[in-house]
């Protein structure tokens, strides 16, 4: 290769025309990309040198074509690089989204000090670090924070996407980037459950398995109203035959026949003390193992429990239809052969708001 003509290359990058900046553009490739032969340590250093100079001398397009090609040289000079880092952003994006050589702290800097299109840049990078992240963060731009949510290669801290799930309740544009994060912490999708739309609340029980009773259950205790001071009609009137003792089964088995569901759950609820959206699904799930663990934990004898669950499942049928002889004859078994011990443990732990189906599949019926 022909000995590298400094003052050759300096005339190219003042040029302004667009022939004379192709020609640059294509000389500079050449160089660098081997195509007649690999340059040695000391002509690349001289050819930073000359970049360099290119950089104080040139005009916009010229440095654009540096930066564009010693942006992903890991031997680049850091000084040179940092220089076309916080130029304006057609010169500095190839340098922020690619270069190796700019440190977390380089990063920052530009972050703090440059526009809002130099932290895009840097948003998209292949890796993003968990602090310079935090100082995307902390720009509090919504495009910004998102182009990094997006971006699998970001490492985000515990902290920092714990504070963004609570910016997600006002900020919507957040909520899926966060939830398709491959990092998020289960307990944090759980939270946002509470104020996400009705697509994303499926999308977080199918990608996070989490137990749909538990996910309801929130919903229920973030209302406003609290089922500890306001009671209604019913759990009045459930109250009052309990403290008569007039015997909770016998009675909710006659609001069954009655047709009084409200009654039949409000009396079901204080016998077993269950939370209302877990004594919901008890009732209207079709196989009723949970209503035969939550009978047989409150001492509900098998000729009371095969009542309750025949006349259940009648009000739950809207054709009103009987269940088969065959499924009643399964769950009856399925129930005398569950120890009260056993029945007293998954209820427990139904109390202590532990998954529904998970307490479930952990059931030891001889327990």
């Amino acid at each position: 290769m022909a000995e590298i003509n400094v003052e050759e290359l300096l005339s190219l990058a003042r040029e302004k025309s667009g022939e004379r900046r192709q020609v640059l553009a294509k000389t500079i490739s050449d160089l660098f990309t081997g195509k007649d032969r690999v340059l040695s340590d000391r002509e690349r250093s001289l050819m930073f040198d000359i970049m360099h100079k290119m950089v104080h001398e040139a005009e916009m397009g010229a440095r654009k074509i540096i930066a564009e090609q010693i942006a992903q040289l890991p031997d680049a000079p850091a000084g040179l690089v940092n220089l076309l880092a916080n130029d304006d952003i057609d010169v500095a994006y190839a340098i922020l989204k690619d270069s190796p050589v700019l440190k977390d702290e380089d990063l920052i800097e530009v972050i703090q000090h440059r526009t809002m299109e130099h932290q895009l840049a840097l948003a998209v990078r292949t890796t993003v670090s968990e602090q310079v992240s935090d100082a995307l963060v902390e720009t509090g731009t919504e495009g910004v924070i998102t182009t990094l949510l997006k971006n699998s290669g970001a490492s985000i801290s515990l902290a920092t996407m714990e504070y963004l799930v609570e910016e997600s309740k006002r900020v919507d544009v957040y909520q899926e980037p966060i939830l398709r994060r491959e990092d998020l912490d289960p307990d944090l999708a759980k939270r946002m459950y509470l104020w996400v739309s009705a697509a994303l609340r499926k999308f977080i029980v199918k990608n996070f398995q989490l137990d749909q009773t538990v996910l309801d259950d929130l919903l229920e205790r973030s209302a406003k109203v609290s089922e500890k001071n306001i009671k209604t009609k019913s759990d009045n009137l459930a109250e009052g035959i309990d403290k008569e003792g007039l015997g909770l089964a016998k009675m909710m088995i006659r609001a069954l026949k009655d047709g009084e569901i409200f009654l039949f759950e409000a009396m079901f609820r204080r016998l077993t003390r269950l939370r209302n959206t877990l004594v919901k699904r008890i009732l209207f799930e079709p196989g009723g193992e949970g209503l035969a663990i939550a009978c047989k934990a409150s001492g509900i004898t098998a000729k009371d429990f095969t009542s309750i669950y025949t006349l259940s499942r009648l009000s739950n049928n809207a054709k009103g239809a009987k269940p088969e002889n065959e499924e009643t004859q399964r769950i009856l078994d399925f129930y005398e052969n569950l120890s009260t011990k056993a029945a007293i443990d998954v209820i427990s732990r139904w109390r202590r708001d532990v998954d529904y189906l998970k307490a479930l599949r952990d059931l030891d019926m001889k327990a």
